[in-house]
């Protein structure tokens, strides 16, 4: 029995109000505990905060992203921005509004050119892994800030150590704060429409003014400056740029996988269609927003989406109400909530980040015994590499992943199964049978100018090495959209070959844009070579009409 398709849910004005409320409580303190993992003013979170609900509510296409400040762009942010200071404060505020403004185009140019469909760059056991161990050292990394334990080793394997060995000066007033602040936080979060975040700020500024916290050593966030200033672009030298690109595209990068993956995971939950590329323009507008006003890169995190649908979110307005929420808490409260306590911020991204530390996602892939290796590289990177580091080791495993996968494309030979029109792998079903003086190929993978040398390579050792005497060679391009530049020259160099062997050659299911490019190839003989987008059935069939050269 079929099951129906999923119905698109209608919006529901009442619910997203009540769900913008709700989330207006978490997005607010996250914003401004992000900041100081980013080791900026607390004003940058809430810049993004306001950037990325603008600019997603305007140009989005999913109903749940909640666009605003990651941990996971903060800690990439920090750890960019101090290598490259090397300690001066100034210069790496400058630099901080520096790689926001790059990211942001970055989004945009992807977005213009329609990269959209490139929606799995990162593959996903190296996003886990990489996610995994970035939670575990900002986890441990907001425990030293807590307990007043300075460490800049970037190298967790050391960190964790030193951290314990400095156990008798810890900050313990601090750290029972904190602690106080992640029980309330769980208990509150068994209540999805409770604004669990808010609520522990609000009780941590009362217990703060009570019990004269300042006193014992516990520190205030201070004073939240939202004045904004005139939007300009940071004067850094040409150099600087180019170091803010490369991290700013590893940024994107990651920015982008975490995304889309809350994106389409809810899409595809409740039936809903996204548009990919139009997201990705959101994205750089939200980013080029909040650069110019020197607020932090906003995304769409999993957890603030994932707590817009608890909430019962139908629409983007739920995001809009957040942020008048937000906007009115900002206007009238905004005072208050700089005397709220350090530690409670800390707990707030400690909560936050502490479904990353689950070990579920990344088992899955020791059961199935895949991918197990990339996993621990992933995790090992950040640990020992540091955030910026790590994550360009996870860049470059997944890169390496992909080009290896492409680059070992197999190439197939097709049969026909019982005088039917579909043509298979015939070392996959031995039953197949051939066409008498045709032989009929197909690479495993697109042609592109890793791998097009060596499957046109294997198959002309194919032409020339058949057992039965062949007139015409079929080679199916189904699975190439378009062709480079090495894999028009190859394939010209193919052409006359396989002319020169004496045989007819037709290429089947050329799509519209690789069409048009080797038609206009100079050199190719047309008589011998049949460019054409029939399916592979009619090649055959074209082939059996046409006198047989041999």
């Amino acid at each position: 029995m079929s099951s129906a398709p999923p119905t698109v849910e209608q919006p529901n004005r009442w619910q997203d109000v009540l769900a913008g409320l709700s989330i207006a409580g978490l997005l607010l303190p996250e914003a401004v505990a992000y900041s100081t993992i980013a080791a900026l003013a607390p004003q940058a979170g809430v810049i993004a905060l306001f950037a990325g609900l603008l600019c997603y509510g305007l140009f989005g296409t999913s109903r749940f992203a909640i666009v605003s400040a990651t941990s996971s762009s903060a800690a990439v942010l920090a750890a960019a921005t101090a290598t490259l200071a090397n300690g001066d404060p100034q210069l790496r505020s400058t630099l901080a509004v520096g790689l926001v403004l790059v990211t942001g185009a970055l989004f945009l140019l992807a977005g213009i050119f329609r990269l959209g469909s490139v929606t799995s760059f990162i593959a996903k056991p190296v996003l886990r892994g990489f996610a995994f161990g970035l939670a575990l050292t900002i986890i441990l990394k907001q425990v030293a800030s807590v307990v007043g334990v300075h460490l800049t080793d970037a190298n967790l394997v050391r960190f964790a150590p030193q951290l314990l060995e400095q156990l008798p000066q810890w900050n313990w007033p601090a750290a029972a704060v904190a602690a106080v602040a992640l029980v309330l936080l769980g208990v509150f979060a068994r209540f999805p429409r409770v604004p669990g975040g808010l609520l522990v700020v609000v009780i941590g500024i009362l217990a703060g003014q009570w019990l004269h916290l300042p006193a014992y050593g516990v520190k205030l966030i201070g004073v939240i400056d939202l004045s904004l200033e005139v939007p300009n672009l940071p004067a850094l030298p040409f150099a600087d740029w180019l170091r803010l690109g490369e991290v700013g595209f590893a940024l994107v990068m990651i920015l982008y996988a975490e995304s889309y993956g809350s994106i389409s995971s809810y899409a595809l939950k409740h039936g809903d269609r996204v548009t990919s590329n139009r997201d990705l323009l959101a994205l750089g507008a939200a980013n080029l927003l909040s650069g110019l006003f020197h607020g932090m890169p906003a995304g769409a995190g999993y957890s603030a989406t994932s707590a817009n649908e608890a909430a019962g979110a139908t629409s983007r307005m739920a995001g809009a109400v957040a942020a008048l929420v937000v906007l009115a808490i900002v206007l009238t409260v905004l005072p208050w909530i700089a005397l709220t306590p350090e530690p409670i911020l800390a707990a707030i991204v400690m909560h936050a980040l502490g479904r990353g530390l689950s070990l579920q996602p990344l088992w899955r892939y020791f059961v199935w015994r895949r991918d197990r290796v990339l996993v621990i590289c992933a995790v090992a990177a950040v640990l020992v590499l540091g955030v910026l580091d790590g994550l360009l080791v996870a860049v470059a495993i997944s890169v390496l992943l992909m080009l290896k996968q492409m680059s070992a494309a197999d190439i197939q030979v097709l049969g026909r199964i019982d005088g039917g029109h579909d043509f298979v792998d015939m070392q996959r079903h031995p039953i197949a049978q051939t066409e008498p003086g045709i032989l009929i190929i197909r690479p495993g993978e697109a042609l592109f100018f890793a791998n097009v040398e060596r499957i046109l390579g294997a198959a002309l050792r194919l032409v020339r090495h058949s057992q039965v005497p062949v007139h015409t060679v079929i080679l199916s391009l189904e699975e190439t959209p378009d062709l480079d530049g090495t894999s028009i020259e190859a394939l010209q160099e193919f052409f006359l070959r396989v002319h020169l062997d004496g045989k007819r050659l037709i290429l089947a299911r050329l799509k519209h844009e690789a069409l048009s490019a080797l038609a206009e190839l100079p050199e190719v003989p047309a008589n011998d070579v049949i460019l054409s987008g029939l399916s592979v059935d009619g090649a055959v069939q074209q082939a059996l009409n046409l006198n047989p050269i041999l």
